[in-house]
């Protein structure tokens, strides 16, 4: 299990939101890339140097420092699409080989290179910036239902990234939340929402709307 390639944006108009730039375009970076923690209270950048988002109400912050993409997925959605797809198309920062990002558990650590440590936090939800940025018709209702998403990352260890950096698997949580689970639920699954309460590492505001929108079994029982 690797990095392929780490990718950082480059700003470009963005016609699909209403707003006027865009940093979706990520493209790989040679040399290594310093990724930096949040400070006291969850201030200040977080995330790969050099890279940011602009849409600031959806996207960014602690929850969503890096995300990341894996290769193997961008291979199969290039047979499906037949265009070629290179590293960082999907606006991932980090594009891995070898492993299995949406199988990956809600709170798992990915230990990168000498020092990064890094915590899976939640599913991409796709967006009109995406659909426009693929320039494909139904690309986000082929993307939700394929229930590849990605993983949004926290940063708990900051240091420096760079291709070809080994992930290890530091620690993995005792719960079956993945990402491909928890975005099922978000999106076309609702059922499914009950069981992303095992997971205390999701964003409070994703905990926040599960406890909104689930009705638990429990809630559901008849008195005895």
């Amino acid at each position: 299990m690797q990095l392929l390639s780490v990718n950082v944006g480059k700003p470009r108009p963005n016609p699909w939101k209403g707003l006027s730039t865009t940093g979706i375009d990520k493209r790989p970076v040679d040399g290594p890339v310093t990724v930096t923690a949040p400070g006291p209270k969850g201030t200040g950048a977080v995330g790969l140097d050099g890279d940011r988002a602009y849409d600031v109400k959806h996207h960014g912050g602690p929850d969503q420092a890096v995300y990341a993409y894996a290769r193997e997925d961008l291979d199969g959605w290039e047979t499906e699409l037949r265009t070629p797809l290179k590293n960082g198309v999907f606006g991932e920062n980090l594009t891995t080989i070898g492993l299995d990002v949406n199988a990956a558990l809600i709170g798992e650590r990915w230990h990168i290179g000498p020092d990064v440590v890094l915590e899976v936090s939640c599913p991409r939800i796709p967006c009109a910036t995406f659909q426009g940025w693929l320039e494909r018709d139904g690309w986000i209702k082929r993307f939700t239902e394929a229930a590849l998403p990605g993983a949004y990352l926290r940063v708990i260890s900051p240091g420096a990234l760079r291709a070809g950096d080994p992930v290890e698997i530091a620690h993995r949580p005792d719960h079956d939340v993945t990402i491909a689970l928890a975005f099922r639920a978000l999106t076309r699954e609702a059922a499914l929402l009950p069981r992303l309460l095992a997971a205390d590492a999701l964003p409070e505001e994703i905990t926040a709307l599960v406890r909104k929108r689930a009705v638990t079994p429990a809630a559901d029982a008849p008195s005895p």
